[in-house]
């Protein structure tokens, strides 16, 4: 059995004998009511390790010549996760009914992205579902080290902010009493910068000032997560995303490689540029890239070559000129999908030097943000100390 043939019956198992009667127009909602997963299971979130593992099983087999459905029902066997393993139990089911195994995918939007989704969609157009889960399970790997490495980064200024916190609040609730104790028996006055440590100290043990202040970070917290669902909202947090120094150069070649990526693996495994396009724009979840692949997409459809409709969309300026003068060799070459390979591979490289740079900014800001902090504590502390022989000698 050829690759083509294995991964025709894989990707659709959907195949009806030729002159078979047609199912009645009700029995088909009928039987996947019966088989609807509960608003638990559907919403449930799949980590990433548990994701990659699956997609590296899944092509590994699908390879090895085995039917999607009984790959599916082999993977169940070795899953760990509970859910995860009833998520795959349904997918092998729903499979087994004659539905695509991008329609069962549909079923669980949190587990399975839309960019997971469209890219196996494709696939099964093409008939190249093993290549295609073997790119996306390298990427899934990618995005995973890169996550890891951003967390990482952080774990040290984190530790010392909560080592921060700690210091700050034994200094306020237990030694700056003391002080206070001791310069009201004497009938002496604090430092001005004491007595804005004090006044600060005393907010945060009075409950109902707590209360209040509690309630409004709730209601501007809940006001900021709608507005962020607004229309209006995304296009003041994407922009700020994109335009931000050092950390927007991060997202912007984060969204690149990965776009770049997606289009390469699409065209070389023959899927068409217009629905590699529309993955494109799926896998991108800010605002302006969306709208820059949107109207790269009509362009093309308007007969313009793809570099040429980058140059003219919106957001044009978020592309390098660099990348379009490749892409335009890329299409007089009739290499497209080299030339995208070879883009992400360059901004893989790009997106590792900008992560390096955003971890080198953050760590010395967030020391000497929490320097400043607990200078100014000690020092509010430690004039009382200087002045309390003063005190008490008076």
């Amino acid at each position: 059995m050829t690759l083509s043939t294995t991964t025709a019956q894989t990707a659709g198992e959907k195949t009806k004998p030729a002159g078979g009667p047609m199912p009645a127009p009700s029995a088909e909602p009928l039987k996947r009511l019966a088989f609807e997963p509960s608003s638990q299971l559907r919403n449930a979130k799949v980590k990433h390790a548990e994701l990659i593992l699956f997609t590296t099983e899944l092509s590994v087999m699908l390879d090895s010549g085995v039917v999607l459905s009984d790959a599916l029902d082999a993977i169940v066997e070795q899953a760990d996760n509970d859910k995860f393993k009833m998520i795959i139990t349904d997918l092998a089911e729903t499979v087994k009914r004659g539905e695509t195994f991008s329609e069962a995918l549909t079923a669980y939007p949190k587990a399975f992205n839309t960019m997971f989704i469209s890219m196996v969609k494709a696939s099964e157009a093409s008939g190249r579902m093993v290549d295609m889960l073997q790119v996306l399970s390298g990427y899934l790997d990618f995005e995973c080290e890169t996550r890891k490495r951003i967390k990482g980064a952080l774990t040290y200024p984190f530790i010392m902010a909560l080592m921060a916190v700690a210091a700050t609040g034994t200094l306020m609730f237990f030694v700056l009493p003391r002080f206070m104790s001791i310069y009201e028996a004497r009938g002496a006055a604090l430092p001005k910068i004491t007595r804005i440590l004090v006044g600060f100290s005393s907010i945060l043990g009075d409950f109902q000032a707590m209360t209040a202040i509690i309630t409004v970070v709730i209601m501007v917290s809940t006001a900021l997560y709608y507005f962020a669902r607004t229309v209006t909202g995304r296009w003041v947090i994407d922009s700020l995303k994109i335009h931000t120094p050092v950390i927007g150069t991060m997202f912007v070649d984060m969204v690149i490689t990965r776009s770049m990526r997606i289009m390469a693996t699409m065209i070389n495994t023959g899927v068409q540029l217009l629905d590699a396009i529309h993955v494109v724009e799926e896998s991108c979840e800010n605002y302006y890239f969306q709208r820059l692949w949107a109207s790269t997409d009509e362009k093309i459809r308007d007969g313009y070559q793809l570099s040429e409709s980058i140059l003219v969309s919106p957001g044009a300026e978020l592309i390098a000129p660099g990348i379009i003068q490749m892409l335009r060799a890329g299409e007089k070459g009739g290499k497209l999908g080299e030339v995208c390979d070879k883009i992400s591979v360059f901004y893989e490289k790009k997106l590792e030097g900008s992560i390096t740079n955003v971890m080198a900014m953050i760590e010395p800001l967030m020391i000497t943000i929490l320097g400043a902090i607990i200078g100014t504590i000690a020092i509010a502390l430690l004039l009382p100390v200087f002045r309390i022989s003063t005190v008490i000698a008076h």
